[in-house]
């Protein structure tokens, strides 16, 4: 099996409903979905540029990485990191080109996978579990009215997410004064009741001393994390979070590689670290991130924001992630890892496979077919591609 071309989409979908988090206004989904194509003919999808613009992490993909993989076995994802990563180290060890190394990792893991016959999970050791609880991630502000609390529409959505099964969610805070925040937080908790695990993002919205505040009122709500309390090149702020805040610290999700995640570990910055693998370096370096928290007794879960493809590459790995720590019967959230499962519109998510994964009762199934075990709709492909695709 040899590579023969590698192709990049540039996807973009308008959404039902815009809506903010504390950094902006989102009112669609982007995805960079690469194809690496064998000789033979078979295809391998990936993901990644999730953040910024993608068409930097384009060029890196095209002019520097693809001429040294055309022709090579795809078969050897993490032979093929480590060669890719140390040519380009000097000046591309975060971002765009970790985003683009990401996306041909994952793409290959995906034809190693269909080469042998079996689910990535089976290459990584094996599959614990053939279905993953979700905690659905909402309660954002919308776009009609960011500044209101509004406790009937936060209460109508954490209504919904119960008819769904959740029995876990993520609400948004950082937008609004940490009062307001608050009001929002506490009318999902009397909506959801107390056996309902509830966790908040802030986007990296406060300095130290707001996020000891915050944290303060989560403690008294019961909220099981605080995830990106500060921003995230802050970790002496972290650090000193993590020692005093009653609920757990987490974060990650604007870390790249083993080496930024060795550093936010090993500082006693978090308690949850949260690689997203359509940026952090993809399958292969999951395996050392995931190595290094869990010799830190660090629970790792992934951060997911994007197609279907990144969602099935997180539920590939989540399948293999072991109990941490291992008992006979696993509780989610506490040793059971969890899936993030948004619940905003993304058609990115919804239609671009041609059989979408969907949550069941609050869990999502892990595909068992070989690879990620799904594929792309290449009619819903081009109809979102919004650039010429690009192919070596």
């Amino acid at each position: 099996m040899r590579i023969a071309a590698i192709r990049t989409y540039l996807l973009k979908a308008p959404t039902k409903s815009a809506f903010y988090s504390s950094q902006g206004l989102f009112s669609g989904r982007k995805s960079l979905i690469v194809e690496i194509v064998t000789e033979d003919g078979i295809s391998g999808w990936g993901e990644g540029g999730q953040y910024g613009p993608a068409e930097p992490v384009i060029a890196c993909i095209r002019d520097a990485f693809a001429p040294r993989l055309i022709g090579a076995d795809p078969r050897t994802p993490a032979k093929h990191w480590e060669s890719l990563y140390s040519s380009y180290r000097d000046f591309g060890t975060r971002g765009p080109y970790i985003e683009a190394l990401s996306a041909l990792d994952i793409a290959m893991w995906d034809l190693a996978g269909k080469s042998y016959g079996v689910p990535i999970s089976t290459l990584l050791g094996g599959a614990y579990r053939d279905e993953v609880t979700a905690y659905g991630t909402g309660f954002y502000y919308p776009a009609d009215g960011p500044t209101a609390v509004d406790p009937g529409r936060l209460r109508a959505e954490a209504d919904s997410k119960l008819d769904a099964g959740f029995t876990a969610m993520k609400g948004k805070i950082g937008l609004l004064p940490v009062r307001d925040d608050m009001r929002r937080m506490e009318a999902i908790r009397e909506a959801v009741g107390d056996d309902v695990a509830l966790m908040v993002d802030s986007n990296h919205a406060y300095n130290l001393a707001t996020a000891r505040t915050v944290a303060a009122e989560l403690g008294r709500l019961d909220f099981r994390w605080f995830e990106e309390p500060v921003p995230p090149e802050d970790k002496a702020s972290y650090r000193a979070l993590r020692d005093t805040s009653p609920v757990p610290v987490a974060g990650g999700e604007a870390e790249f590689t083993r080496y930024g995640f060795a550093e936010l570990i090993g500082a006693g910055c978090v308690d949850v670290a949260q690689p997203d693998l359509a940026v952090a370096g993809g399958i292969s370096e999951w395996q050392k991130i995931h190595t290094i928290a869990q010799v830190a007794g660090v629970t790792v879960i992934p951060h997911i924001w994007g197609s279907g493809v990144a969602l099935a590459a997180a539920l590939q790995v989540l399948a293999a992630t072991p109990p941490n720590p291992y008992t006979a019967m696993t509780v989610p959230l506490q040793n059971e890892p969890v899936l993030e499962f948004d619940t905003t519109d993304n058609p990115l998510r919804r239609d671009l496979l041609t059989d979408p994964i969907t949550l069941q009762q609050g869990r999502v199934a892990v595909p068992a077919t070989p690879g990620l075990g799904v594929t792309v709709d290449r009619d819903v492909l081009s109809r979102f591609d919004v650039l010429e695709t690009a192919a070596v």
